[in-house]
This record gives structure tokens, C-alpha cells and sequence, in this order.
């Protein structure tokens, strides 16, 4: 059994209900191998928590930034609640070794599936914190672990489309239009996890997986980015 006592500590809140915690740790495939573990998975905690999150961001950008219009907005929001990047807020956070997963799931660290299953567990958490502490504390913890990064994201400029970076570049050095083509999708309609590559002609330049076609082609876009030496 894991004790998430320390975990507690990272993110500065004690739970009432230390069940509600230790679900948003629970993926499916552990649940396939353990049918009668009495909490679950996590997946309706990560329905929730996503709700949540986007909800957070958009009130602050919202009111930290009056004169922004829509689409800066949405471009800025996408920049704080893509998979990626949350992903990476999870490690941070320090819940990878906290994951119940299945034995395959969790001999394979490194897979794309790992970054997908970290990403679903930062949104549960929040899904779990909205129901044992509330809303205030929900909106308390994104800005404390995942808004405090926005300056960081402003200053890279991480919220500009990768999409639209890699098509200039790819017309610009080598005269070619990037197409996008959906390799693989997995999961339920209201879970989807799509894969997607990236085509200059009939070379494979990039990879990526997303929660929706669109976050998939950013995915692939910025694997490509980091692929050639633009």
C-alpha cells in the first residue's frame, strides 16, 4: 500500500477523504488486472478535474488580462492545460511513483502512454480535490503548481502554435506544406486518445498523441520541431 502522506505535503492539502486521493492514481489497466480493487480507476476523477482546470485558467487569464482578446486567449490557455504540459507538472509533482498501473504499464516508462496516463493523473487529482476540499482549494492549487509557469510560457513564447511554426519553417527551408494524417485511435468516444503523424510528401517527420485529433497534430508538429535542426 503507498502512502501519500508525503504527497499530501507536496501539494499542501490534507485530505478528508485519503480514498478520493489515492483513485486519481489508479489507471484502468491496473483495474484489468485487479477487478475487484474496491476504488476504481481514475477516469471519471480526470472527466471532472479537466472541467475544473479549464475553468481555473480561463477565470484568471481572463481578469489578469483584460485587453487580450479571444484567440490570445485560447492560445494562451492551450499552452497551460495541453497534455505536455501537465504531463510535466505531475513529475514534478512527484506522482509517477505514487501510479497503480498494470504490470506491462508499468515496466514501460518511456512509452508515449506514460505521458498520457501522467497527464490524466494531474487532472484527476484536481477532480479529487475539487470534491474533498472544494472549488477555492482547486483554484488555490493551479495557480500555486501550474499558473505560476505562465511567465516562463510567455517569455519562450510556448504558446504559439507548433503547427504553425513547423508549416512555415517546412515551406520556408524545403518548399513543402506539412500534412497530418491520424495513425491510430484508442478508447471510448468520450476518451479518446488519438495518435498522429506528421508527412513532409512521404516522410515521417514527427509523432505525437492527443485527447482530441487537433492536440494530437501539435503533439506531432512539436516532435518535428525538435527533430530537425531548423
Amino acid at each position: 500500500m503507498r502512502d501519500f502522506t508525503k504527497f499530501e505535503k507536496i501539494i499542501g492539502i490534507e485530505f478528508k477523504n485519503k480514498d478520493l486521493l489515492k483513485k486519481a492514481f489508479v489507471h484502468r489497466s491496473y483495474i484489468n488486472e485487479h477487478p475487484t480493487y474496491k476504488l476504481g480507476h481514475n477516469e471519471r476523477l480526470e472527466f471532472l478535474g479537466d472541467a475544473v482546470l479549464e475553468l481555473v485558467v480561463t477565470d484568471w487569464l481572463f481578469r489578469e488580462y483584460p485587453k487580450s482578446e479571444e484567440g490570445e486567449l485560447t492560445n494562451w490557455r492551450a499552452s497551460l492545460v495541453n497534455s505536455h504540459i501537465i504531463s510535466e507538472m505531475a513529475k514534478e509533482l512527484g506522482a509517477e511513483p505514487y501510479l497503480y498501473l498494470s504490470k506491462g504499464e508499468a515496466k514501460d516508462k518511456l512509452s508515449k502512454a506514460r505521458h498520457m496516463i501522467l497527464a490524466n493523473v494531474f487532472e484527476a487529482i484536481v477532480g479529487a480535490i475539487y470534491l474533498d476540499q472544494g472549488y477555492e482549494a482547486c483554484r488555490i492549487f493551479i495557480h500555486q503548481k501550474l499558473l505560476v509557469k505562465f511567465e516562463e510560457i510567455l517569455d519562450k513564447q510556448l504558446f504559439l502554435d507548433p503547427k504553425s511554426k513547423f508549416q512555415e519553417l517546412s515551406q520556408e527551408k524545403l518548399n513543402i506544406t506539412p500534412v497530418y494524417k491520424v495513425l491510430s485511435e484508442k478508447g471510448p468516444d468520450h476518451k479518446k486518445e488519438f495518435e498522429v503523424g506528421v508527412y513532409l510528401d512521404e516522410n515521417l517527420a514527427g509523432q505525437g498523441k492527443g485527447r482530441s485529433k487537433q492536440e494530437g497534430q501539435l503533439m506531432a508538429a512539436e516532435d518535428a520541431l525538435t527533430k530537425e535542426n531548423w
